[in-house]
């Protein structure tokens, strides 16, 4: 009976090590049927997953996420706003694909034309938006192309502000990822990008988002679609869970359910195996230092732990810190000066710095600050 025992729990053991699924932790690129792909963690720029990420190709109608990034640079520094009327050229009602059916002359709000850029993918009315900026399209594009080379997206050539194909129209799934990036850290975008179904001319035109996943998963928050003959069914998707912002980008795909299939699997990788730790600040960091020739013989000090860490579930406990503070400091000391800094470490690889601050200034003593020094507890006796 012992030995019966013995073996069943021997089996138990062995069922639980090798015959329990992992958590994901080996996506193998057959997993991924699109092309390219990449899942990017939102907050620190790391990759977690790529899948030939630099290779150039088109990418249909994600290129308005960086029409959309320039849109908002230009509402946040006050070049337009929301409420400003945007009227449509010619040009702008020529595009053709999906749109939203603009005449020449019609007007619509910033407001209008960003909701139906971002949830219908409309092209016409990314060339209006384009145009009430820079007053062409072309001198738009030109801008595009700048903020590319800023943004280090060294893959990517815009010809156009929507998408459309053309010849050298074409970027990386690595780069799409640096670009949505960087449009979503204007959090008011999230509001658009988010809606499902709306309206515009007082209910005559419905928009219906091109974001299936929107319906389907957990915690998704945008971003863009876009589907063409030379660049297959593409998607930039971002979601959130617990803090931790994903940005899962697939490229190429023959179909519309196998993009969305994909970027599923890249969040659902992402979401399985990777968390945001948050450090506290460790006591030792905050102790005060000695100051020679000061008006004060202490100093305080101070630091600010203002950002979370990507971490791999599990690694918490593997996480260190070194402190590196002077024991001595030299008048004059002004109060924000950098004067030690807190290394942490996972593993022993760093993962995150964090500098020590003077959290006081501190002059430097003079003949004069004693004589009054000496003359003022005179005066006190």
């Amino acid at each position: 009976m012992k030995l019966i025992k013995k073996i069943l729990l021997l089996m138990l053991v062995c069922f639980f090590v090798a015959g329990v699924p992992s958590d994901a932790s080996a996506l193998s690129e057959d997993e991924i049927t699109a092309p390219a792909a990449v899942l990017m963690d939102a907050n620190t720029g790391e990759i977690l997953y790529e899948k030939n990420p630099h290779e150039v190709r088109a990418c249909a109608s994600i290129t308005k996420v960086m029409t959309l990034t320039l849109v908002m640079e230009a509402i946040d520094s006050g070049k337009i706003a929301w409420s400003d009327t945007v009227t449509t050229s010619a040009h702008a009602s020529s595009m053709g694909g999906s749109d939203i059916w603009l005449e020449p002359g019609e007007t619509m709000t910033v407001d209008e034309m960003v909701k139906a850029t971002i949830v219908a993918s409309a092209n016409d009315a990314a060339v209006a938006l384009a145009e009430h900026i820079c007053g062409t399209e072309e001198e738009f594009v030109a801008q595009m192309n700048k903020k590319a080379q800023q943004l280090g997206m060294k893959e990517t050539v815009f010809k156009n502000c929507n998408g459309l194909d053309e010849d050298g129209h074409v970027t990386s799934a690595y780069d799409v990822a640096v670009m949505s990036r960087e449009l979503i850290k204007h959090k008011k975008i999230l509001e658009y990008s988010g809606i499902w179904m709306d309206n515009l001319r007082d209910g005559k035109t419905q928009l219906v988002n091109t974001n299936k996943l929107l319906k389907s998963y957990k915690g998704i928050t945008g971003l863009k679609t876009g589907t063409t003959s030379q660049a297959g069914s593409c998607v930039s998707a971002t979601a959130e869970r617990d803090g931790l912002s994903l940005i899962a980008v697939v490229l190429g795909s023959k179909t519309s359910k196998e993009r969305f299939s994909d970027a599923s699997k890249l969040l659902d990788y992402g979401f399985a195996n990777y968390t945001m730790f948050t450090p506290t600040v460790p006591d030792e960091a905050l102790k005060e230092i000695q100051v020679k020739n000061g008006m004060e013989p202490l100093l305080k000090t101070q630091t600010n732990i203002n950002s979370s860490i990507l971490i791999k579930k599990g690694d918490k406990e593997k996480i260190t810190y070194d402190v590196s503070l002077p024991k001595e400091l030299s008048a004059p000391v002004k109060k924000g000066d950098q004067i030690g800094k807190i290394v942490y470490k996972n593993g022993g690889k760093q993962i995150a710095e964090y500098p020590i601050a003077a959290a006081q200034s501190i002059k430097e003593i003079t003949f004069g600050d004693i004589f009054n020094i000496i003359f003022k507890s005179l005066v006190g006796a």
